[in-house]
């Protein structure tokens, strides 16, 4: 995953000498583990709303970052920010009301029963500790994934996510299956299959004498290559693994947060109520901070037996920070417009289908679409697909690609996207087809 629409050393002597010269630097510094993205990596110094700006003032549409959730720079976050920041920044060992509001803020969101939060720096801290929790309420060491997933950077979640590759083994109580298929045709066949997928493994699993912890599951299956039909299909795979004594993680990083422009919340598509909920830096709109939400009761034992704290996690400036978030997309009513921009991103895309070959599946939900790009056989196309990607850099459009077999466009633009830039998306990418 991690590799895919990456920088290619092979073609810096294209680069003018200022940037090869930063990308040496980069290097020396930094080590080999870190990646550029794009053929000619973007040199950025500043954004706002969708839009960043390179060095030499080009400005580019923003349709990848979910980090900004609510845009770059978006002025009420940074008012939020610096005042805090200007007052006091400490833990939550001492009493202050900033993290009681943003954490009744954020639970005001979710169904009733998930009621109690704990704060945490970043997405893969969110996911440790939901794994923690899970294994402790449990008894069980027996975590399911799916093929692709990406769940963040932990030793013990990297572990869970297949997408990091052959050089993360993956936990030996774990069991990947594959990820949802996508059958218009035969919708029923969905959350059965899924449903199967996961029985086959809790029985691998007590086979082996493994008890199973937890269904762990990024609802919109997005490093997978993005998965959201039919409506309520996880629905028997949840229920199976509640069966088997497991609990439901729901890594809500990407789908959450308003993405779907139906609902807050990503599980809320498919109708249920997971045991956990994790969160990731979306919620700061870049700034550094996650969450586990729970169940009071799952969370019952593992607060009586062991106490929880980190030193930034749920800090008086990322509470501010926070809140100001859930504001923004309460204040400026932003699920309409995620629907009608995402809706004429996937119809765009559609139209275009109908006229390139080259682009077969095309399915999304709200400000989430994924694009497979195949050959003339029908087979995954990872090189066209990274050429398309590089030519909507050139054409100043930033998207990325995903998926096992790095073939499928990902579109994840900021929420506060409107129609008429996934227009300009759709004629960036009407050029590139065009033109190769």
């Amino acid at each position: 995953m991690l590799k895919t629409n990456a920088f290619d050393a092979n073609a810096s002597d294209s680069l003018s000498a200022d940037k090869r010269d930063m990308i040496k630097r980069r290097r020396r510094l930094l080590g080999p583990a870190y990646q550029l993205f794009y053929k000619d990596p973007l040199h950025l110094v500043r954004g706002e709303g969708v839009w960043v700006f390179d060095a030499d003032g080009r400005r580019y549409l923003d349709v990848y970052n979910n980090v900004p959730s609510v845009g770059h720079c978006h002025p009420r976050v940074l008012a939020a920010l610096t005042h805090q920041a200007g007052l006091l920044n400490t833990h939550t060992r001492y009493l202050h009301d900033n993290v009681l509001d943003f954490a009744e803020k954020l639970i005001g969101t979710m169904p009733p029963a998930l009621s109690q939060v704990m704060f945490t720096c970043t997405g893969s801290e969110a996911n440790d500790l939901a794994l923690r929790i899970a294994e402790d309420y449990t008894g069980g060491t027996g975590m399911i994934v799916t093929d692709y997933s990406y769940h963040g950077m932990t030793k013990s979640i990297a572990a869970l996510s297949a997408s990091m590759g052959p050089y993360v083994k993956l936990d030996r109580d774990a069991r990947a299956i594959p990820a949802p298929i996508h059958d218009p045709a035969n919708p029923e066949a969905v959350g059965k299959r899924f449903a199967a997928d996961v029985r086959a493994a809790i029985a691998d699993m007590q086979r082996h004498g493994i008890k199973p912890a937890a269904l762990l599951i990024d609802t919109f299956f997005t490093s997978d290559g993005g998965f959201f039909d039919p409506p309520g299909f996880l629905q028997e795979a949840v229920e199976a693994i509640r069966d088997a004594g497991g609990l439901y993680i729901a890594d809500e990083v990407q789908p959450g947060y308003g993405r779907s422009g139906e609902h807050m919340w990503g599980f809320q598509r498919h109708g249920l109520v997971p045991d956990l909920v994790t969160l990731g830096k979306p919620m700061g709109n870049g700034h550094p901070m996650a969450a586990t939400v729970v169940k009071p009761h799952i969370l019952e034992r593992f607060g009586s037996e062991s106490s929880y704290f980190n030193t930034f996690g749920g800090n008086t400036v990322s509470a501010a920070v926070g809140l100001a978030v859930l504001e923004v997309i309460e204040q400026e009513n932003l699920l309409p417009s995620i629907r009608q921009a995402g809706k004429t991103i996937v119809d765009g895309i559609a139209a275009l289908a109908r006229r390139y070959p080259v682009v077969a599946n095309v399915r999304g939900v709200g400000l989430y679409a994924s694009v497979e790009i195949v050959d003339a056989e029908g087979r995954p196309d990872a090189a066209m697909a990274l050429k398309i990607v590089n030519g909507l850099r050139d054409e100043g459009v930033l998207i990325g690609a995903i998926g096992p077999h790095s073939n499928i466009l990902k579109i994840r633009p900021p929420l506060v996207f409107k129609a008429e830039h996934s227009r300009m998306l759709v004629t960036g990418l009407e050029t590139v087809l065009s033109r190769l």
